[in-house]
């Protein structure tokens, strides 16, 4: 079960506009931004693997009832 993956045409065009964004920075501004964006990406992660540890959870009580 491998889907490939795809972004939204919105995805795309988001992606083009953050991408324009970022050539338009100085390198000490991109120096500044990428430690702070990639955070933000480690901190999503985490979200979602908490939700996921949580649902997980709640799912396993439910079927051990």
């Amino acid at each position: 079960m491998n889907y490939p993956i795809e972004l939204s045409l919105e995805q795309e065009f988001s992606l083009r506009v953050f991408a324009d964004q970022v050539q338009q920075m100085s390198g000490e501004q991109a120096k500044e931004f990428l430690p702070m964006l990639y955070q933000q990406m480690m901190m999503r992660e985490k979200t979602y693997q908490e939700l996921l540890k949580q649902e997980w959870k709640r799912n396993s009580d439910a079927v051990s009832r």
